[in-house]
């Protein structure tokens, strides 16, 4: 960086991977590459950017204007050879800047070449040509260190679900780039809300459990030529008081408990009116300087005022005994036969518990392993106690013509009431065993086989922090697929006037369409307990090319294991469905797909392998690359 007088210049080299320079001008090298800058800085006192490059909005909707951070304009570049180059900004400095204070300059740059690769014929650059790279660089312009900075939110955090963060159109891809227009100084003259970081952050993820959304106002942003970003159907995957999954990895991303502020706070309780003290227990606050006074940052204590205390999630309370599940053996497991199983349920500390009053205490009968058709679900509190566990005879018996691999699993939850540390405060929790036991066994003695690992439930942690549905009881992928399975659907849900026909509830053809959810092409919809939950609001934050976000072992690729059998889908264009077909149609929804795929399946089996097969020319692995 160098500063000289009012102006400011920046050294910079551009070059592929393998780090060969390249001609910014697209003549030495192919493709263009195009570069934005921001200059911004943090003014003493301050712990947010300021921009020095800024530009005048005026709405064409309220007709307000507002100064909002931008990139510079009229600034020149000199060759300095071998793919570096010199950017000295259109902005001047203004007189009397601080000099002390840490300035920061960003850039965005973007390669694009698929323009070229269509000429060339290279259809596969088509749509993998276009390249994007930011940077920014701390400096302070009178030479002296960095010492205040601006780390609360990594893109590594994002990134754990968003595979990559990549915003206006793709070209901002890290968080201390974001942050130097995203701050206080920004407004939306359109709405007028604010597009400074961690308010829209916070209300973004909160989305449709906004307080303000929930009473009927709706949360967005206007963009560029007036794109209306509404992100009241924003569902965060997790609950939202983990506020660790984002607030990790930075040297202040403690900040959230810290230094709690009116405006952080004010983001997701947006409810709370500090000025009148609406909401809000302690009060009218005319700054932030009491905060901590209530809301210390960890006391220690679980449900107090202190910002973790606060933020306590009742499932994850340590007060919780635990509930734990072992499946000891499964006996009589003939053909026919009524399975009896030995279990044993247990707190953290090994005692045993009497399930006798639980709220749920079931075991799943299903198989084969091989790719599940049968799957029953019994409830097992009159399980008898012995001195090895508790043992239950399914009422349900193992299919006559039976072979291969059977499996039984287990869950359990109880609902309990744990006491606060303030007076007369108690809350009551669905605890819940932690995992899904799952014991496989040989029919009649047989090899045992468990089933193929698909998917990772460790991977959709990622995004859920911990998966648990139906009552917060199902917590494995293992287990799921269990009653997840090709004859499953939701016809025992749906009131008696339907709609019908019913759903699939596959799990392969489910969990497709519930991420694709908002660029599905029809309705999804599945019914539980007589209501219907609609999945096309659902926004996927990853790229839903990127099949290893959820898949292992290459378990997306073609062609598939033997055995596998057709998935019965009623509602979808055509019924069964083969199972190559049913995992494509999960996500590739259209009549169109569909009438590909039809055509391309016999009554003996599936062409798929023969073009979507791996080191085919349309592999799964190359039609899905990014």
């Amino acid at each position: 960086m160098e500063v000289s007088g009012s102006t400011v210049s920046a050294t910079f080299r551009i070059s592929d991977d393998q780090d060969q320079p390249l001609d910014r001008s697209g003549i030495e090298t192919p493709g263009t590459v195009s570069t934005s800058w921001i200059l911004a800085r943090i003014n003493p006192g301050d712990t947010q950017y300021t921009s020095y490059t800024t530009r005048l909005q005026t709405s064409t909707i309220t007709g307000d204007s507002a100064e909002q951070p931008a990139t510079d304009s009229g600034g020149s570049y000199a060759d300095l050879g071998n793919g570096t180059y010199k950017y000295t900004f259109g902005t001047q400095l203004p007189s009397g800047f601080p000099a002390d204070a840490t300035h920061t300059v960003g850039v965005y740059a973007t390669r694009d070449l698929r323009q070229i690769a269509e000429d060339l014929g290279l259809f596969q650059l088509v749509k993998t040509g276009r390249y994007i790279s930011n940077d920014t660089y701390n400096f302070v312009p009178s030479g002296g260190e960095v010492t205040v900075v601006r780390d609360v939110v990594r893109t590594e955090a994002c990134n754990q679900c968003h595979n990559p963060l990549a915003l206006h159109g793709g070209s901002r891809q890290i968080t201390q780039l974001c942050i130097l227009c995203h701050q206080p100084q920004n407004i939306d003259p359109d709405t007028g809300n604010t597009p400074d970081f961690k308010v829209m952050i916070h209300k973004i993820h909160r989305g449709a459990n906004l307080p303000s959304v929930q009473a009927g106002i709706p949360y967005q942003i206007i963009g560029f030529r007036n794109s209306v970003h509404d992100y009241s159907e924003v569902h965060w995957p997790q609950d939202v008081r983990n506020c660790t999954t984002c607030h990790q990895g930075g040297t202040q991303s403690d900040n959230y408990k810290t230094n709690p502020s009116r405006v952080a706070c004010g983001s997701c309780h947006d409810d709370v009116n500090f000025a009148t003290g609406e909401h809000h227990p302690g009060g009218i606050q005319v700054d932030d300087s009491l905060c901590t006074i209530c809301h210390a940052p960890d006391t220690g204590l679980e449900f107090d005022l202190s910002v973790a205390g606060v933020h306590t999630i009742p499932t994850n309370s340590k007060q919780l005994a635990g509930i734990n599940l072992e499946i000891l053996e499964v006996t009589n497991t003939n053909p026919g036969n009524n399975p009896t199983v030995t279990f044993t349920v247990t707190d953290n500390a090994g005692n045993p518990l009497d399930i006798s009053n639980y709220d749920r205490a079931r075991l799943t009968l299903g198989g084969p392993t091989s790719d599940y058709t049968f799957g029953k679900r019994e409830n097992v509190q009159s399980a008898t106690p012995g001195p090895t566990g508790y043992t239950y005879t399914f009422n349900a018996a193992i299919a006559a013509d039976a072979s291969g691999t059977w499996a039984v699993g287990a869950e359990a939850f109880n609902q309990t009431t744990i006491p606060g540390p303030l007076l007369g405060q108690s809350f009551s929790v669905r605890e819940a065993a932690l995992r899904n036991p799952i014991f496989y066994f040989g029919i009649s003695g047989g090899p045992v086989v468990p089933r193929r690992q698909v998917v990772d439930v460790n991977k959709c942690n990622v995004c859920h922090n911990k998966l648990a549905r139906h009552g917060t009881a199902r917590r494995d992928t293992e287990y799921c697929v269990i009653c997840h399975n090709t004859k499953n659907n939701d016809a025992a849900e749906r009131p008696p006037e339907g709609p019908f026909p019913p759903q699939t509830l596959d799990f392969r053809t489910m969990i497709h369409r519930i991420h694709t959810g908002h660029d599905l092409e029809n309705d999804f919809t599945i019914f539980a307990h007589g209501s219907p939950d609609n999945f096309n609001e659902v926004h996927f934050p990853g790229d839903l090319r990127d099949c290893e976000t959820c898949h292992v072992n290459d378990s997306y690729e073609l062609p598939l294991p033997d055995g596998l059998v057709s998935v019965d889908t009623p509602r979808h264009f055509f019924t069964p469905t083969p199972p190559i077909t049913a995992a494509c149609l999960g996500c590739h929804d259209s009549e169109h797909a569909a009438a590909h795929a039809y055509v391309m399946i016999a009554p003996f089996g599936e062409s798929c392998t023969a073009c979507h097969g791996e080191g085919r020319d349309f592999a799964v692995s190359k039609v899905h690359a990014r």
